[in-house]
């Protein structure tokens, strides 16, 4: 993984820079005293450690999955242990091979790689599905119900659900004590396809009693005709996921299965669904499979967005936004073609810690992360979004009024060896709309008739006409330079000493050496912390100015040849500062020029709510 501009951040200087010095959490002190005990292996051997993302390929991966992936990862590096990459691909319904491909390039891009350790990968870890073990699965079904554990049941979904109880009541089925030999065989004819979908299904024989409705008879197959994007039609019944989420840890050997807090109420049914499995194999005389430890800790909520996978589905079918990828989506793979960084992910996460207390979390602390990381990263340049024409009026009064002069302009003031470019200043040059202003206020520092501001690099400037156009659109600024104010300096004290000021800095493009380009401002895609909560719909809370596109926008020449001179960012996606207006990134490259706004150099949502 090498997603910085000057390359040779391996993967283990990647997440060392985002979690060192931080306090060790929770997880973290388990295994420690696991690793003390020798539960996993030998006694204070680190390396046994191994872990597990396990996503459902229904969707692309979102911001709240960095967190499971940070740490899962994070723990199986520190430990010097193995990190699995698993599809959970048991519900065929929803699941489809793009967004298996889109998880894939979404963790790699974050820099968890699954891969064995000849390739960078975290030791002894690899690439699972769970579609890859369903004989497994099915094997283990058929033992349950050959040693009265399991059963097949004729209730459809509405009937279970009808039949579910209350905490004082328990539940029933007119199928639980079915036969064995029965139920063997039914189980067997719903495998080889002799029945109808939702007729039938495979349950465990718990307790319909239980406190716990996860443990009342929980379903384990249904049947379900869809073709399966790992396995194609060779199956007709799937497991359901606490059914199956054990056992594929069990497999892979996993020792510390982590899980965010909703699955706290399922771990009593991971684990008896292990022990089942291993009674019925002592009686058998056969070896124990291996049972892995569930942990729980606090899911990632930020604030300002919408994380259901089912509203977002919604939202990507109904055009509401523009695809999985779009940059307003919390998708990893829109956060990442706006211009996210994976050590800004890193970092949000490691500010929010590891607990067992839900919590919202401030978005601003995503956005201050990709801030601190891009300062000190991305090359300056400048770009002007909304430009308004100035004339140098006594340019070339001693010499070639259409003489370009070379300015010296540093790349990035927090990185000498950034270097610096070359920007071209001559008789007509571009400044931001917003910068001049006709009727002034006094405390307003910008440029006005007869007020002087300092150019970015250049020199400085003051004005003394405004041209407006036939509707009164100001179109064109008339103003002299100092010629002794080379570079932006201050000039000299005149001959009774005094020292001329400015306050105002302005950042411009030469007329005559600059590009035309298009810019997208993205900003939040709605404009509450949590989108829905007072009307019951999300989409009331919609962003109406979540993306503006502006076309003219005129950048310096340099950034042309910054393209093709300047080494790319790790991850292949360019990202500068426009000086003044934020961190963008290329969205297109060629003859038309496209960006992408990351964020600005500011929080101004947290302005408006205090003005608010």
């Amino acid at each position: 993984m090498n997603s910085g501009s000057k390359g040779g951040r391996g993967e283990r200087a990647f997440y060392n820079r985002c979690m060192s010095d931080t306090p060790r959490h929770f997880i973290q002190q388990i295994i420690d005293a696991d690793i003390a005990s020798g539960k996993w292996g030998v006694v204070g051997d680190p390396t046994v450690v191994r872990t597990r993302f396990p996503p459902e390929p229904n969707g692309f991966l979102h911001i709240g999955h960095t967190k499971a992936i940070c740490l899962s990862y994070g723990l199986a590096r520190e430990y010097d242990g193995a990190f699995n990459l698993r599809f959970d691909d048991t519900n065929p319904a929803m699941e489809e091979q793009a967004f298996v491909d889109s998880i894939k390039h979404d963790l790699l891009w974050l820099g968890a790689n699954w891969h064995a350790p000849d390739d960078g990968g975290a030791h002894g870890g690899g690439l699972f599905y769970a579609s890859d073990i369903f004989d497994k699965m099915y094997e283990w079904a058929l033992l349950l119900v050959r040693h009265g554990k399991a059963y097949v049941c004729e209730l459809s979904a509405a009937e279970v659900s009808e039949r579910r109880g209350s905490p004082s009541k328990p539940a029933t089925s007119p199928w639980r004590d079915r036969p064995t030999e029965e139920s063997l065989r039914l189980i067997e004819e719903m495998r080889d396809g002799k029945h109808a979908d939702g007729s039938m299904t495979l349950r465990a024989k718990i307790d319909l009693a239980s406190p716990n409705f996860n443990l009342r008879d929980p379903v384990m197959y249904r049947i379900l005709r869809k073709p399966h994007h790992n396995t194609g039609d060779t199956w007709c019944i799937y497991p359901m996921y606490d059914w199956a989420h054990g056992l594929e840890d069990s497999v892979e050997g996993i020792t510390h299965s982590l899980c965010t807090l909703e699955f706290e109420d399922h771990r009593p049914l991971y684990d008896w669904y292990i022990r089942a499995i291993n009674e019925a194999l002592k009686v058998d005389g056969k070896p124990a499979i291996h049972h892995a430890q569930q942990i729980e800790f606090a899911k990632l909520k930020p604030t300002y967005v919408v994380l259901s996978k089912r509203n977002m589905r919604a939202m990507v079918e109904d055009g509401v936004v523009d695809g999985w990828d779009d940059p307003r989506f919390p998708t990893i793979a829109g956060i990442r073609r706006r211009g996210y960084t994976p050590e800004a992910i890193w970092a949000f996460n490691t500010s929010v810690g590891i607990t067992k207390f839900n919590a919202l979390h401030d978005i601003t602390l995503l956005e201050n992360a990709l801030r601190e990381d891009l300062n000190e990263r991305a090359p300056r340049r400048m770009v002007v979004l909304d430009p308004l024409k100035v004339t140098i009026t006594n340019w070339g009064e001693h010499g070639d009024a259409g003489r370009l002069e070379d300015l010296e302009a540093v790349n990035n003031p927090e990185d000498a060896s950034a270097g610096k470019r070359t920007v071209k200043f001559g008789k007509t040059i571009y400044i931001e709309r917003e910068d001049f202003m006709e009727d002034a206020p006094r405390k307003f520092f910008r440029l006005k008739p007869g007020g002087e501001v300092r150019l970015r690099y250049a020199y400085w400037i003051t004005c003394h006409e405004v041209i407006k156009d036939g509707d009164g659109n100001i179109v064109e600024l008339k103003c002299t330079y100092d010629p002794q104010t080379r570079g932006g300096d201050s000039p000299p004290p005149d001959a009774e000493g005094n020292v001329r000021k400015v306050k105002g800095t302005l950042h411009w493009v030469s007329a005559d050496d600059c590009l035309d380009v298009e810019v997208r401002l993205f900003d939040r895609l709605f404009t509450v912390e949590e989108p829905g909560k007072a009307t019951g719909n999300f989409l009331d809370d919609l962003n109406p100015d979540s993306l503006t596109v502006l076309t003219g926008c005129k950048a310096e020449s340099s950034l042309q040849s910054a393209l093709v001179d300047e080494p790319v960012w790790g991850d292949g996606i360019r990202r500068y500062q426009f000086e003044r207006q934020g961190y963008f990134c290329v969205e297109q490259e060629g003859a038309s020029l496209v960006f992408n706004r990351a964020v600005g150099l500011k929080d101004s949502w947290g302005k408006n709510a205090a003005r608010g």
